[in-house]
């Protein structure tokens, strides 16, 4: 596990691989729930996953069962991750997106809440790809006071950003009175992030990464990453 920043002098504990369920297309409800109990006996504990991608209840019914058939001792026991979509990006709205996501995943608490990207659009369309038309601006200052409140009250422990750059990061820091734990961004060995990675380390927030080895079955890019002779040599030698 890494410790992570929990408020401004506290940590809390974060497993160091993640399930992550994002996915396309997306599989049947039944079938991610029944993949997710398969993954807990297998060891897996950090489970990360957004309204966007549509997986929040199938993963709180399998969260629950897992506690109920004796497959961990309690909830404590898992880390969730979910995140603020950007239809609910803006003042007003971040709490109630978080007590949705939280009915959602049958939980009375997250243990990381994080903003997914750094953009709002027009609240109540959750269509993705997002429209141009209903792109607009963050008002970073409102969205991150509303993440910390969510952690004020309870209902997350530790608060983060995804997909957010330099400039982004260090903006998000200047007016923080809770500084983010998390940055979830897309990085692997061919895309290391290492500008990102030093800013991050120096302020105490954990990187995580997704599509370590390519986005299969992503609309972008190729998985040309898997073609990596070192990668195959790493591969062959375990």
């Amino acid at each position: 596990t890494l410790a992570i920043r929990s408020g401004p002098s506290g940590h809390h504990s974060m497993p160091v691989l993640g399930f992550g369920t994002a996915a396309s297309p997306l599989p049947e409800p039944t079938m991610l729930k029944e993949t997710v109990i398969e993954a807990i006996k297998l060891g897996y504990r950090h489970f990360d996953t957004s309204p966007r991608y549509q997986t929040e209840e199938p993963i709180g019914e399998a969260l629950a069962e897992a506690v109920s058939l004796g497959l961990v001792r309690s909830r404590s026991e898992f880390f969730v991750t979910t995140k603020l979509w950007c239809a609910d990006a803006h003042g007003g709205l971040v709490v109630p997106a978080i007590k949705r996501s939280l009915k959602n995943l049958k939980l009375d608490y997250l243990d990381l809440y994080i903003i997914h990207w750094p953009v709002s659009s027009k609240p109540g369309k959750y269509k993705f790809p997002i429209d141009e038309d209903d792109f607009m601006p963050m008002d970073f200052e409102v969205v991150w006071s509303e993440m910390e409140e969510c952690q004020r009250l309870g209902l997350a422990k530790c608060i983060g950003v995804s997909n957010f750059s330099c400039k982004k990061l260090q903006h998000i820091l200047s007016i923080a009175t809770i500084p983010p734990s998390v940055n979830q961004v897309e990085m692997s060995p061919i895309w290391q992030q290492r500008k990102l990675r030093e800013l991050c380390r120096s302020n105490d927030i954990v990187v995580t990464a997704y599509s370590v080895l390519g986005s299969r079955g992503a609309f972008w890019g190729t998985p040309k990453i898997m073609e990596s002779d070192v990668l195959k040599e790493i591969a062959e030698a375990k």
